[in-house]
Protein backbone atom coordinates (compact mmCIF):
# COMPACT_ATOMS: atom_id res chain seq x y z
CA UNK A 1 0.00 0.00 0.00
CA UNK A 2 1.13 3.56 -0.69
CA UNK A 3 1.23 6.77 1.29
CA UNK A 4 0.58 8.86 -1.83
CA UNK A 5 -3.06 9.38 -0.93
CA UNK A 6 -2.05 12.11 1.53
CA UNK A 7 -0.07 15.27 0.89
CA UNK A 8 0.89 17.74 3.61
CA UNK A 9 0.43 21.32 2.45
CA UNK A 10 1.45 23.32 5.53
CA UNK A 11 3.03 22.87 8.95
CA UNK A 12 3.37 25.22 11.88
CA UNK A 13 6.94 26.03 12.86
CA UNK A 14 6.02 25.58 16.53
CA UNK A 15 4.07 22.50 17.63
CA UNK A 16 2.72 19.65 15.52
CA UNK A 17 -0.23 21.28 13.71
CA UNK A 18 -0.38 20.54 10.00
CA UNK A 19 -2.81 20.73 7.11
CA UNK A 20 -3.04 18.50 4.08
CA UNK A 21 -5.12 16.94 1.36
CA UNK A 22 -6.45 13.38 1.43
CA UNK A 23 -7.46 11.70 -1.85
CA UNK A 24 -10.50 9.40 -1.88
CA UNK A 25 -12.66 7.65 -4.47
CA UNK A 26 -15.34 10.32 -4.06
CA UNK A 27 -13.04 13.29 -4.20
CA UNK A 28 -10.30 14.91 -2.10
CA UNK A 29 -10.81 16.37 1.37
CA UNK A 30 -8.73 18.96 3.18
CA UNK A 31 -7.35 18.17 6.60
CA UNK A 32 -7.63 18.67 9.50
CA UNK A 33 -11.21 17.46 9.13
CA UNK A 34 -14.07 16.62 11.49
CA UNK A 35 -16.49 13.85 10.50
CA UNK A 36 -20.07 14.00 11.78
CA UNK A 37 -21.31 10.57 12.79
CA UNK A 38 -24.06 8.97 10.75
CA UNK A 39 -23.87 5.48 12.24
CA UNK A 40 -27.03 4.20 10.59
CA UNK A 41 -26.59 5.97 7.23
CA UNK A 42 -28.00 9.22 8.58
CA UNK A 43 -26.74 12.15 10.62
CA UNK A 44 -29.56 12.27 13.15
CA UNK A 45 -32.30 14.86 12.40
CA UNK A 46 -30.63 16.11 9.17
CA UNK A 47 -31.04 15.25 5.52
CA UNK A 48 -28.36 15.29 2.84
CA UNK A 49 -29.31 18.82 1.69
CA UNK A 50 -28.60 20.10 5.22
CA UNK A 51 -25.22 18.39 5.28
CA UNK A 52 -24.22 19.82 1.90
CA UNK A 53 -25.25 23.35 2.91
CA UNK A 54 -23.09 23.06 6.01
CA UNK A 55 -20.06 22.45 3.81
CA UNK A 56 -19.36 19.04 5.31
CA UNK A 57 -17.15 16.96 3.01
CA UNK A 58 -16.95 13.53 4.67
CA UNK A 59 -19.07 11.60 7.16
CA UNK A 60 -18.70 8.45 9.23
CA UNK A 61 -21.04 5.47 9.07
CA UNK A 62 -20.77 2.31 11.12
CA UNK A 63 -20.49 -1.15 9.60
CA UNK A 64 -21.66 -2.81 12.84
CA UNK A 65 -24.97 -0.92 12.91
CA UNK A 66 -25.53 -1.31 9.16
CA UNK A 67 -24.76 -5.02 9.36
CA UNK A 68 -27.53 -5.42 11.95
CA UNK A 69 -29.97 -3.00 10.27
CA UNK A 70 -30.87 -3.01 7.39
CA UNK A 71 -28.24 -5.62 6.50
CA UNK A 72 -25.28 -5.47 4.12
CA UNK A 73 -27.23 -7.27 1.38
CA UNK A 74 -29.94 -4.59 1.31
CA UNK A 75 -27.35 -1.81 0.91
CA UNK A 76 -25.42 -3.78 -1.70
CA UNK A 77 -28.61 -4.28 -3.72
CA UNK A 78 -29.25 -0.54 -3.50
CA UNK A 79 -25.92 0.06 -5.24
CA UNK A 80 -23.79 0.69 -2.19
CA UNK A 81 -23.91 3.02 0.78
CA UNK A 82 -23.51 6.23 -1.22
CA UNK A 83 -26.56 5.54 -3.36
CA UNK A 84 -28.53 4.08 -0.46
CA UNK A 85 -28.27 7.31 1.56
CA UNK A 86 -27.99 9.67 -1.44
CA UNK A 87 -24.60 11.05 -0.38
CA UNK A 88 -21.91 11.42 -3.03
CA UNK A 89 -19.12 12.70 -0.80
CA UNK A 90 -16.49 10.52 0.89
CA UNK A 91 -17.55 8.11 3.65
CA UNK A 92 -15.48 6.44 6.35
CA UNK A 93 -16.85 3.27 7.89
CA UNK A 94 -15.82 2.15 11.36
CA UNK A 95 -15.50 -1.63 11.46
CA UNK A 96 -17.58 -1.80 14.63
CA UNK A 97 -14.90 -3.06 17.00
CA UNK A 98 -15.83 -0.44 19.58
CA UNK A 99 -19.57 -1.13 19.29
CA UNK A 100 -19.10 -4.88 19.58
CA UNK A 101 -17.29 -4.47 22.87
CA UNK A 102 -19.34 -1.60 24.30
CA UNK A 103 -22.91 -2.46 23.22
CA UNK A 104 -22.94 -6.23 23.27
CA UNK A 105 -24.21 -8.04 26.35
CA UNK A 106 -22.16 -11.07 25.37
CA UNK A 107 -18.96 -11.20 23.35
CA UNK A 108 -16.26 -13.78 23.11
CA UNK A 109 -12.99 -13.50 21.24
CA UNK A 110 -11.89 -16.67 19.54
CA UNK A 111 -8.90 -17.41 17.36
CA UNK A 112 -11.05 -16.67 14.34
CA UNK A 113 -12.77 -13.44 15.37
CA UNK A 114 -15.47 -12.35 17.79
CA UNK A 115 -18.86 -13.81 18.64
CA UNK A 116 -21.36 -11.36 20.08
CA UNK A 117 -25.04 -10.75 20.71
CA UNK A 118 -26.84 -7.89 19.02
CA UNK A 119 -27.75 -4.90 21.17
CA UNK A 120 -30.96 -4.67 19.09
CA UNK A 121 -32.57 -8.06 19.66
CA UNK A 122 -30.03 -10.29 21.39
CA UNK A 123 -29.41 -12.45 18.31
CA UNK A 124 -25.97 -14.05 18.06
CA UNK A 125 -23.47 -13.05 15.37
CA UNK A 126 -19.88 -13.67 14.41
CA UNK A 127 -17.49 -11.26 12.71
CA UNK A 128 -13.96 -12.03 11.59
CA UNK A 129 -11.34 -9.71 10.09
CA UNK A 130 -12.10 -11.26 6.71
CA UNK A 131 -15.87 -10.81 6.97
CA UNK A 132 -15.36 -7.24 8.22
CA UNK A 133 -13.40 -6.46 5.06
CA UNK A 134 -16.05 -8.07 2.89
CA UNK A 135 -18.82 -6.07 4.56
CA UNK A 136 -17.04 -2.74 4.26
CA UNK A 137 -16.04 -3.40 0.67
CA UNK A 138 -19.68 -4.13 -0.21
CA UNK A 139 -20.77 -0.95 1.54
CA UNK A 140 -18.36 0.94 -0.72
CA UNK A 141 -16.94 3.41 1.81
CA UNK A 142 -13.90 5.43 0.77
CA UNK A 143 -11.97 4.72 3.98
CA UNK A 144 -12.50 1.45 5.82
CA UNK A 145 -11.13 0.42 9.19
CA UNK A 146 -9.42 -2.79 10.24
CA UNK A 147 -11.34 -4.81 12.84
CA UNK A 148 -9.83 -4.20 16.27
CA UNK A 149 -10.31 -5.19 19.89
CA UNK A 150 -11.29 -2.16 21.97
CA UNK A 151 -11.37 -2.80 25.74
CA UNK A 152 -13.04 -0.38 28.13
CA UNK A 153 -11.30 2.28 30.19
CA UNK A 154 -11.31 0.04 33.27
CA UNK A 155 -9.33 -2.75 31.58
CA UNK A 156 -6.07 -3.73 33.24
CA UNK A 157 -2.66 -4.00 31.65
CA UNK A 158 -2.93 -7.73 30.95
CA UNK A 159 -6.25 -7.31 29.10
CA UNK A 160 -4.98 -4.26 27.19
CA UNK A 161 -1.82 -6.10 26.13
CA UNK A 162 -3.85 -9.06 24.91
CA UNK A 163 -6.25 -6.75 23.05
CA UNK A 164 -3.36 -4.96 21.32
CA UNK A 165 -1.88 -8.30 20.27
CA UNK A 166 -5.22 -9.47 18.83
CA UNK A 167 -5.65 -6.12 17.09
CA UNK A 168 -2.25 -6.53 15.42
CA UNK A 169 -3.07 -10.09 14.32
CA UNK A 170 -6.45 -9.01 12.98
CA UNK A 171 -4.92 -6.02 11.19
CA UNK A 172 -2.61 -8.35 9.27
CA UNK A 173 -5.55 -10.55 8.33
CA UNK A 174 -7.58 -7.51 7.26
CA UNK A 175 -4.71 -6.35 5.07
CA UNK A 176 -4.43 -9.78 3.45
CA UNK A 177 -8.18 -10.03 2.86
CA UNK A 178 -8.63 -6.49 1.53
CA UNK A 179 -9.16 -6.48 -2.23
CA UNK A 180 -7.85 -3.75 -4.56
CA UNK A 181 -11.09 -1.78 -4.56
CA UNK A 182 -9.56 1.69 -4.38
CA UNK A 183 -10.78 1.97 -0.79
CA UNK A 184 -8.19 3.02 1.78
CA UNK A 185 -7.77 0.56 4.65
CA UNK A 186 -6.56 2.18 7.89
CA UNK A 187 -4.93 0.28 10.73
CA UNK A 188 -5.87 0.96 14.37
CA UNK A 189 -3.42 1.42 17.24
CA UNK A 190 -4.45 0.15 20.68
CA UNK A 191 -2.68 -0.15 24.03
CA UNK A 192 -4.89 1.73 26.47
CA UNK A 193 -3.15 4.28 28.67
CA UNK A 194 0.21 2.50 28.78
CA UNK A 195 2.83 4.32 26.66
CA UNK A 196 4.95 1.20 26.18
CA UNK A 197 1.94 -0.81 24.94
CA UNK A 198 1.06 2.03 22.59
CA UNK A 199 4.62 2.12 21.21
CA UNK A 200 4.57 -1.64 20.67
CA UNK A 201 1.17 -1.43 18.96
CA UNK A 202 2.34 1.42 16.67
CA UNK A 203 5.37 -0.61 15.61
CA UNK A 204 3.26 -3.68 14.85
CA UNK A 205 0.54 -1.82 12.94
CA UNK A 206 2.81 0.52 10.95
CA UNK A 207 4.93 -2.46 9.88
CA UNK A 208 1.92 -3.51 7.79
CA UNK A 209 2.24 -0.31 5.70
CA UNK A 210 -1.36 0.92 5.76
CA UNK A 211 -2.13 4.18 3.90
CA UNK A 212 -3.45 5.71 7.15
CA UNK A 213 -3.48 5.06 10.89
CA UNK A 214 -5.96 5.59 13.70
CA UNK A 215 -5.47 5.90 17.44
CA UNK A 216 -8.28 3.91 19.06
CA UNK A 217 -9.25 3.11 22.62
CA UNK A 218 -9.19 6.66 24.00
CA UNK A 219 -11.92 9.08 25.12
CA UNK A 220 -13.54 6.22 27.01
CA UNK A 221 -13.78 7.98 30.36
CA UNK A 222 -10.13 8.56 31.23
CA UNK A 223 -9.08 12.10 32.30
CA UNK A 224 -8.30 14.32 29.34
CA UNK A 225 -4.81 15.06 30.59
CA UNK A 226 -4.08 11.33 30.43
CA UNK A 227 -5.62 11.05 26.97
CA UNK A 228 -3.34 13.79 25.63
CA UNK A 229 -0.35 12.22 27.36
CA UNK A 230 -1.01 9.01 25.44
CA UNK A 231 -1.55 10.83 22.15
CA UNK A 232 1.75 12.65 22.65
CA UNK A 233 3.46 9.34 23.40
CA UNK A 234 1.98 7.72 20.27
CA UNK A 235 2.15 10.31 17.47
CA UNK A 236 5.98 10.48 17.25
CA UNK A 237 6.08 6.82 16.22
CA UNK A 238 3.43 7.23 13.50
CA UNK A 239 4.61 7.80 9.90
CA UNK A 240 4.66 11.56 9.22
CA UNK A 241 3.50 11.16 5.62
CA UNK A 242 0.31 9.24 6.47
CA UNK A 243 -2.98 10.65 7.82
CA UNK A 244 -3.50 10.34 11.58
CA UNK A 245 -7.00 9.71 12.87
CA UNK A 246 -8.02 10.11 16.53
CA UNK A 247 -11.16 8.00 16.83
CA UNK A 248 -14.21 9.14 18.77
CA UNK A 249 -12.81 12.54 19.81
CA UNK A 250 -14.72 15.65 18.80
CA UNK A 251 -15.50 18.31 21.40
CA UNK A 252 -14.43 21.79 20.20
CA UNK A 253 -11.56 22.06 22.68
CA UNK A 254 -10.38 18.54 21.84
CA UNK A 255 -10.31 19.33 18.13
CA UNK A 256 -7.98 22.26 18.77
CA UNK A 257 -5.84 20.30 21.22
CA UNK A 258 -5.61 17.30 18.88
CA UNK A 259 -4.63 19.41 15.87
CA UNK A 260 -1.83 20.98 17.89
CA UNK A 261 -0.46 17.46 18.42
CA UNK A 262 -0.49 16.51 14.74
CA UNK A 263 -3.89 14.81 14.37
CA UNK A 264 -5.56 15.11 10.93
CA UNK A 265 -8.95 13.39 11.26
CA UNK A 266 -11.55 13.44 14.05
CA UNK A 267 -15.03 12.00 14.48
CA UNK A 268 -17.59 12.11 17.26
CA UNK A 269 -21.32 11.92 17.86
CA UNK A 270 -20.90 14.50 20.62
CA UNK A 271 -21.88 17.69 18.69
CA UNK A 272 -25.11 16.13 17.40
CA UNK A 273 -25.92 14.30 20.63
CA UNK A 274 -25.59 17.34 22.87
CA UNK A 275 -27.55 19.38 20.33
CA UNK A 276 -30.52 17.05 20.75
CA UNK A 277 -30.27 17.66 24.49
CA UNK A 278 -30.36 21.43 24.08
CA UNK A 279 -26.63 22.18 24.43
CA UNK A 280 -25.49 24.62 21.75
CA UNK A 281 -21.90 25.58 21.04
CA UNK A 282 -20.76 29.20 21.15
CA UNK A 283 -17.31 30.80 21.19
CA UNK A 284 -17.63 31.04 24.97
CA UNK A 285 -18.68 27.42 25.50
CA UNK A 286 -21.91 25.44 25.59
CA UNK A 287 -25.24 27.18 26.13
CA UNK A 288 -28.16 25.25 27.64
CA UNK A 289 -31.03 26.56 25.56
CA UNK A 290 -33.56 24.95 27.91
CA UNK A 291 -32.71 27.37 30.71
CA UNK A 292 -35.36 29.98 31.54
CA UNK A 293 -32.93 32.83 30.83
CA UNK A 294 -33.54 32.19 27.12
CA UNK A 295 -37.34 32.31 27.29
CA UNK A 296 -37.51 35.94 26.13
CA UNK A 297 -34.17 36.19 24.33
CA UNK A 298 -35.09 37.45 20.86
CA UNK A 299 -31.53 37.45 19.59
CA UNK A 300 -29.77 34.47 17.96
CA UNK A 301 -28.05 31.79 20.00
CA UNK A 302 -24.75 33.43 19.06
CA UNK A 303 -24.27 36.92 17.69
CA UNK A 304 -22.66 37.03 14.25
CA UNK A 305 -23.18 33.29 13.69
CA UNK A 306 -24.13 32.74 10.05
CA UNK A 307 -25.70 29.31 10.40
CA UNK A 308 -29.23 28.75 9.11
CA UNK A 309 -30.56 28.54 12.66
CA UNK A 310 -29.08 31.79 13.93
CA UNK A 311 -29.99 33.70 10.74
CA UNK A 312 -33.64 32.70 10.94
CA UNK A 313 -34.61 31.93 14.53
CA UNK A 314 -34.22 33.44 17.99
CA UNK A 315 -32.91 31.77 21.11
CA UNK A 316 -36.41 32.23 22.55
CA UNK A 317 -37.90 30.21 19.69
CA UNK A 318 -35.42 27.36 20.19
CA UNK A 319 -36.11 27.46 23.94
CA UNK A 320 -39.83 27.14 23.17
CA UNK A 321 -39.27 24.21 20.77
CA UNK A 322 -37.24 22.28 23.31
CA UNK A 323 -39.70 22.94 26.11
CA UNK A 324 -42.51 21.65 23.90
CA UNK A 325 -40.36 18.76 22.64
CA UNK A 326 -40.99 19.71 19.04
CA UNK A 327 -38.96 17.71 16.50
CA UNK A 328 -37.78 20.87 14.76
CA UNK A 329 -35.72 21.69 17.86
CA UNK A 330 -33.35 18.80 17.17
CA UNK A 331 -32.77 19.76 13.54
CA UNK A 332 -32.13 23.44 14.25
CA UNK A 333 -29.81 22.72 17.17
CA UNK A 334 -27.88 20.11 15.18
CA UNK A 335 -27.43 22.50 12.26
CA UNK A 336 -26.03 25.11 14.63
CA UNK A 337 -23.56 22.76 16.32
CA UNK A 338 -22.27 21.25 13.09
CA UNK A 339 -21.91 24.74 11.59
CA UNK A 340 -19.85 25.69 14.64
CA UNK A 341 -17.64 22.62 14.23
CA UNK A 342 -17.21 23.22 10.50
CA UNK A 343 -16.19 26.85 10.97
CA UNK A 344 -13.83 25.90 13.79
CA UNK A 345 -12.03 23.34 11.65
CA UNK A 346 -11.84 25.84 8.76
CA UNK A 347 -10.27 28.41 11.07
CA UNK A 348 -7.76 25.81 12.20
CA UNK A 349 -6.78 25.03 8.60
CA UNK A 350 -6.52 28.72 7.75
CA UNK A 351 -4.32 29.58 10.72
CA UNK A 352 -2.07 26.57 10.07
CA UNK A 353 -1.54 27.89 6.54
CA UNK A 354 -0.71 31.31 7.99
CA UNK A 355 1.51 29.75 10.70
CA UNK A 356 -0.58 31.47 13.38
CA UNK A 357 -2.32 28.39 14.78
CA UNK A 358 -0.59 28.42 18.20
CA UNK A 359 -1.94 31.92 18.84
CA UNK A 360 -5.38 30.91 17.56
CA UNK A 361 -5.36 27.94 19.93
CA UNK A 362 -4.40 30.16 22.86
CA UNK A 363 -7.21 32.65 22.14
CA UNK A 364 -9.82 29.97 21.55
CA UNK A 365 -9.09 27.99 24.69
CA UNK A 366 -8.93 31.17 26.76
CA UNK A 367 -12.47 32.19 25.77
CA UNK A 368 -14.09 28.73 25.46
CA UNK A 369 -15.41 27.44 28.78
CA UNK A 370 -15.14 23.66 28.79
CA UNK A 371 -17.42 21.20 30.52
CA UNK A 372 -16.42 20.39 34.10
CA UNK A 373 -14.03 17.40 34.02
CA UNK A 374 -15.79 15.38 36.71
CA UNK A 375 -19.15 16.03 35.08
CA UNK A 376 -17.76 15.04 31.68
CA UNK A 377 -16.42 11.72 33.00
CA UNK A 378 -19.74 11.07 34.74
CA UNK A 379 -21.67 11.73 31.50
CA UNK A 380 -19.32 9.52 29.50
CA UNK A 381 -19.70 6.66 31.96
CA UNK A 382 -23.49 7.01 31.82
CA UNK A 383 -23.44 6.94 28.01
CA UNK A 384 -21.30 3.81 27.97
CA UNK A 385 -23.49 1.93 30.45
CA UNK A 386 -26.84 3.02 29.02
CA UNK A 387 -27.37 0.04 26.75
CA UNK A 388 -29.96 -2.63 26.17
CA UNK A 389 -29.59 -6.02 27.78
CA UNK A 390 -31.19 -9.30 26.80
CA UNK A 391 -31.86 -12.53 28.73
Amino acid sequence: MSGRIFKISAKCKAGGARSGRLATLHGPVNTPIFLPVGSQATVKSLDIADIKKLGIKMILCNAYHLYLRPGIKVIEEAGGLHRFMNWQGPILTDSGGYQIFSLSTLRKISGDGVVFRSHVDGSQHSITPESSMSMQEKLGADIIMALDVCPGSTAGRKELSKAAASTAEWAERCRSAHRDTGQHLFGIIQGGTYPDLRKESVEQITALDFPGYAIGGLSLGEPKALMWEIVEATVPYMPPNRPRYLMGVGSPEDIVEGISRGIDIFDSALPTRVARNGALYTRKGRVNIRRSVHREDMGPVEKDCQCFTCRNYSAAYLHHLFKCEELLAYRLATIHNLHFMQKLIEQCRQTIGEDTFPEFKRRFLKSYKTTDEDRRIEQKAAALTNKKTFP
